[in-house]
């Protein structure tokens, strides 16, 4: 008995810590700049992003050809964001939180696109010398 609450302890604690370093990695891509031609792409005429642009970001890597593979579909991060939206209406308390949350998940996806497109630009360039 013993034995099996310490193994639900240690996965709950190692779920846990998986939790904690995969948002610690989101904060720190999200902390990249952003070039403007995801911006101009996305149709954002602001020069920071806002939660309100992650919609658009991602239409912007849906509309782009992965040239390596199959396309990620950023699972995790569209489902943190609707955790953050769907809290952030439901608990008054929290709403300031969640906004902070949904934007930085903007500006991750934004990184991450922008890396997109500076690779299939490289592919590009590479063909064209073939």
């Amino acid at each position: 008995m013993i034995a099996t609450i310490l193994f639900f302890i240690s996965i709950i604690a190692v779920g846990q810590f998986g939790i904690y370093y995969w948002r610690a990695s989101i904060a720190a891509t999200s902390k990249v700049p952003v070039s403007d031609r995801v911006r101009v792409a996305a149709g954002i005429s602001t020069t920071s992003l806002s939660s309100r642009d992650f919609q658009a970001i991602l239409n912007v890597h849906d509309l782009t050809p992965d040239l390596r593979g199959p396309a990620g579909k950023f699972r995790a991060i569209r489902a943190y964001f609707l955790v953050a939206e769907t809290l952030g209406h439901l608990i008054p308390s929290v709403t300031d939180w969640a906004e902070v949350e949904k934007t930085m998940c903007s500006h991750y996806i934004a990184v991450l696109v922008d890396q997109h497109l500076e690779r299939n630009m490289a592919c590009a360039v590479r063909m064209r010398g073939m």
